[in-house]
């Protein structure tokens, strides 16, 4: 920065100001602070300006499983607002497993990151308190925490368990599945609670759920769970399945079609997050906004970090909706299955 002030004929104190306040300083001098930068190649030690800042303009974001495409799309919506606000995301993916999960918290209260975005493994974490304790505000992504000092921002789960649900009993269905997991996974939880009241609240009864544990929500599990499914006799088999998630659909759907069980007409199949590839097979989904989840979130943190004791803490629910598509048609609304045969 003295090369830069000496090469600019300026003070070290404004050649401070235009990298990290440059509306502080007149343009034309900014501009030639700026060609002094462009001529010797200066790079900001932003280590540096972190020692003496005492906080990095780092948000640190710890995701469930970053190659769902619905975790992507929240992902997108953070690192756009954090741009937007002068900030950097630093990414961490736990795979649902705490132990991890405990290692990033760890880290990135190291790099002493700004603030928390988290979708946490475990829906009760200490950790989490005592983050927000020594100053590190904690948001929590992808689930409604019943906690007074913390903001959450998801979408209303019990509600799009019972969406989906009570599209299938209006379809006439009243032996369903539920596929997903694991269960002690809150959103898995919440799912699998509303399914359990739309049940309960279907005007003639009689319809029964039964669930199909998986370890994950990813494709690979669904496939497991449809190769269950597509072992059982026909007769005990479900006539629809509700997904926790649409990657478990799709895994379920390429199972079923390598037995010869058609979709919709034997089995219906509703899926879980609206992902872009649902719209393409076509599976029937509950539709979340991850990207707006995901801006939201950064937005309620940023405000915290800037506001700290005027900041009031919101829990955000956005409210589901149901694309209705060819995966859950009642079969005589229907000339041709979508998949019979093949792999």
């Amino acid at each position: 920065m003295k090369d830069v002030a000496r090469r600019a004929g300026v003070s070290v104190g404004t050649v401070s100001n235009v990298v990290n306040r440059p509306d502080r300083v007149a343009p034309s001098t900014r501009q030639q602070v700026l060609d002094a930068i462009d001529e010797l190649g200066f790079v900001r030690n932003e280590s540096a300006r972190q020692l003496r800042a005492g906080r990095s303009r780092t948000i640190g974001l710890v995701v469930l499983d970053i190659s769902n495409p619905f975790f992507t799309d929240v992902i997108h919506g953070a690192e756009i607002c954090a741009n937007e606000n002068g900030a950097v995301i630093m990414l961490c993916n736990s795979g649902h497993d705490p132990d991890r999960e405990a290692r990033y918290l760890d880290l990135l209260e190291e790099q002493r990151v700004q603030g928390l975005l988290i979708m946490p493994a475990a829906r009760d974490n200490p950790r989490l308190d005592r983050l927000a304790q020594r100053g590190t505000p904690v948001v929590v992504v992808d689930g409604v925490v019943d906690h007074p000092d913390r903001c959450s921002v998801a979408t209303g789960d019990r509600r799009g368990g019972s969406l989906a649900i009570g599209h299938l009993i209006e379809r006439g269905h009243r032996t369903i599945g539920f596929v997903g997991g694991p269960l002690t996974l809150h959103q898995v939880q919440q799912r699998h609670q509303g399914a359990v009241r739309a049940l309960a609240e279907a005007p003639d009864g009689g319809a029964t759920l039964t669930v199909f544990e998986t370890s994950s929500l990813t494709a690979s599990a669904g496939q497991v769970a449809g190769e269950r499914i597509a072992g059982l006799n026909a007769n005990d088999r479900p006539t629809a399945v509700f997904c926790a998630s649409d990657l478990v659909a799709l895994g379920v759907i390429h199972a079923l079609a390598r037995h010869g069980i058609a979709v919709p007409d034997d089995v219906a199949v509703v899926g879980y997050d609206d992902i872009d590839y649902a719209a393409a097979v076509p599976l029937s989904s509950v539709r979340q906004p991850g990207e707006l989840i995901g801006r939201t979130a950064t937005e309620l943190l940023l405000d915290e970090i800037r506001g700290r004791a005027a900041h009031q803490h919101r829990r955000v629910a956005f409210e589901p909706e149901l694309a209705i598509r060819a995966s859950s048609e009642a079969p005589r609304q229907r000339h041709s299955p979508m998949a019979r045969t093949g792999d």
